[in-house]
């Protein structure tokens, strides 16, 4: 597989818009559904676009209903919406703060309101800021962003969705390959991934004795708006060329990491992290 070269370009909003991105993330499903998630229900946090827009449409593909959750991109959100309803699924929108506890709570609470259970928790949004050296460039404000969006969040709505959790749910968190390796011009955002990960084992072990899986992905570079809407622009330009692939990844392709957690094939996993990186090589 070979990608289109990315030119320079940056946003002025973070994370970025997905329609505005060139060229614009492959998100579509590669091969066809074999009902792997036929009557599950999914609430996919930071839903709107990127990994999660290829989390969401791919779980539709495979019959899960989706509740997608997310910050303030209504535009994309709905798009993804109708990428949903295009495989035959319905979707839910939900609009919101999910680091503020009690919106974190209604998102849940309107999943399951609208779809009458839970079965599946993918924590995916995210904040992230261009923070080096951190003496000059971390501010207060982009850390308890980053903290709340990134950290609070995964317990908040995590805490929320235990009670409609039963025995064969899976949750499954988006880390990422800084927190196993580290980055120092994003230095908050991969010690918030760290958490991630942290928070992803420790779960496993505690809820294991109820038959709820929990699991971690750590991407690598993968071209979402997460890269025009947080870097430079020269550093966008040919973004993910250094990995030994030679190349980014497609939100697309992390979706199966996604939908293998989550779904039967994974039955055996829990307490793991997959990698997909372009072929970093990474403890963990």
């Amino acid at each position: 597989m070979t990608d289109p070269k990315i030119p320079p370009q940056t946003q002025d909003t973070m994370p970025g818009r997905e329609s505005e991105m060139d060229p614009a993330p492959d998100w579509a499903p590669k091969f066809p559904g074999v009902g792997k998630l036929d009557g599950k229900v999914a609430l996919i946090t930071g839903g709107d676009s990127g990994i999660g827009r290829a989390v969401a449409a791919l779980f539709a593909r495979e019959g899960a209903k989706v509740a997608i959750a997310y910050r303030s991109e209504s535009g994309d959100a709905e798009a993804t919406g109708k990428i949903v309803e295009e495989e035959g699924s319905e979707a839910l929108l939900i609009e919101g703060d999910l680091g503020q506890r009690d919106h974190a709570d209604s998102a849940v609470a309107q999943t399951v309101e609208r779809f009458g259970k839970l079965d599946i928790l993918i924590n995916n949004a995210a904040q992230q800021y261009m923070d080096w050296p951190i003496e000059e460039k971390l501010t207060d404000e982009m850390l308890d962003d980053m903290i709340s969006s990134n950290v609070k969040a995964y317990f908040y709505v995590t805490q929320a969705a235990l009670p409609h959790l039963g025995s064969g749910a899976a949750i499954v968190n988006t880390t990422s390959v800084n927190a196993f390796k580290g980055n120092d011009s994003l230095v908050g955002y991969s010690t918030t991934k760290g958490a991630n990960l942290a928070f992803s084992r420790s779960m496993a072990s505690g809820l294991a004795e109820r038959g709820i899986r929990v699991n971690a992905v750590a991407p690598g570079p993968i071209w979402t708006p997460f890269i025009p809407g947080t870097m430079p622009a020269k550093m966008v330009e040919d973004f993910g060329s250094s990995t030994p692939m030679g190349r980014c990844g497609q939100p697309w392709e992390v979706a199966t990491a996604y939908l293998f957690l989550a779904g039967p094939d994974g039955s055996y996993y829990t307490g793991q992290t997959l990698h997909p990186n372009g072929g970093m090589i990474v403890g963990g």
